[in-house]
């Protein structure tokens, strides 16, 4: 059996000695080091660590984590559900009820061996298998979140005033696969994060560095955009989880509507995936928060333990639903080897193997929309 204390790793941060756990995002504009997690659906998990030191994510230890088999994957889509639900958004795009809606699934496996399950293990498997730039732990066994990340996308980030988005949409193998779809796509979810930020900056602040620029990730490419503004006078992490949550990139356009529209067609909870996983540190002003895409999480019943990962993709009008379909596949593809701990094959994917099982809302213990 692992040592599961509380901890959380993020990049070269390693915090342990847990002395608070609040789901009030008013204590991450008091004092200390805090971990957040915020579920899609809302819930928040602020833990707040007394002892934070530089620490390298130590190399994988042999046997130290034990995935489900390759073929163990379920998804809470199959692909003609999927692909129908993509026909289902851009009939609603073709109505005016929304421009563009996030479809996502979430694949569960169980685990083979739960009381040795830690996601720290899995985290220092991400670190050599797919590096990301916002990689990392959040292990409260105690209060229900196992999370590991290796999250590409940048959801907050905080220094002082300043605060700063960077969405991502826009996905392909390499740049040349990337299509004027994916640009305007893009540029819709940009204007959205400028209007969320704009509730809560100052007047005329809000500012777009960069717009649509390529970014390599292991496997693929990505379009990036950098949103930024100074926060008004009297605002703090509260009204800026109010104004910018959940993300736009994984949500959609118009936010409400697109809100309603996942409501309908997806059907297992998201949980920590498309929500916010980060640190704050209260003393200095600052914390980045990821969003929570390229994510595991495990979930513990009575019967064992679970293990889970979301994948989706944006839908527009341009849409293509085989093409989306293959875009989630892709963007999971990856992952799940390394999870699974198999190698992967060279245009073969693991989630080709994956039991597809639709229309059966998956339990997880967490607040449902």
């Amino acid at each position: 059996m692992h040592d599961l204390t509380p901890l959380a790793r993020f990049g070269g941060l390693l915090a342990t000695d847990l002395r608070d756990v609040t789901s009030d995002p008013s204590a991450l504009d008091t004092r200390g080091f805090w971990a957040v997690v915020a579920d899609f659906e809302g819930r928040l998990v602020c833990a707040r660590f007394g002892d934070v030191r530089a620490e390298p994510v130590p190399p994988p230890a042999p046997g130290g984590w034990r995935g489900p088999g390759a073929g163990e994957w379920t998804s809470s889509l199959d692909r003609a559900a999927y692909t129908a639900g993509v026909r289902t958004v851009r009939r609603r795009i073709a109505a005016g009820e929304v421009y563009q809606a996030n479809l996502c699934r979430v694949l569960s496996a169980p685990l083979p061996d739960p009381a040795g399950a830690d996601v720290d293990a899995l985290t220092a498997l991400l670190a050599l298998g797919n590096p990301a730039p916002y990689a990392g732990t959040v292990r409260l066994p105690a209060h229900g979140v196992e999370v590991a990340t290796a999250s590409p996308e940048l959801f907050l980030r905080r220094t002082g005033r300043t605060v700063e988005s960077g969405p991502i949409k826009g996905t392909g193998r390499v740049p040349g696969d990337l299509l004027e779809k994916d640009r305007a796509e893009n540029v819709m979810i940009v204007d959205l994060v400028r209007n969320d930020l704009g509730r809560v900056c100052a007047t005329g602040s809000v500012t777009v560095p960069a717009l649509c620029a390529v970014e390599p990730h292991p496997g693929l490419v990505h379009l990036v955009s950098t949103v930024r503004g100074e926060l008004a006078p009297g605002t703090g992490w509260p009204e800026l989880f109010a104004a910018a949550f959940p993300p736009g990139s994984v949500t959609g356009a118009p936010k409400s509507s697109a809100l309603r529209v996942i409501e309908e067609l997806e059907t297992a909870p998201r949980g920590p995936y498309c929500g916010g996983i980060g640190w704050v540190d209260a003393d200095r002003g600052t914390g980045e928060l990821a969003v929570g895409i390229r994510t595991f999480w495990i979930d513990r019943g009575q019967a064992g333990a679970v293990l889970r990962f979301g994948t989706g993709a944006g839908i527009t009008w341009g849409s293509e639903p085989e093409r989306e379909w293959d875009e989630t596949e892709l963007k999971a593809a990856r992952l799940l080897a390394v999870a699974s701990g198999v190698q992967r094959t060279p245009g073969v994917h693991p989630t080709s193997a994956v039991r597809k099982t639709s229309g059966v809302r998956q339990t997880t213990g967490r607040a449902t929309r």
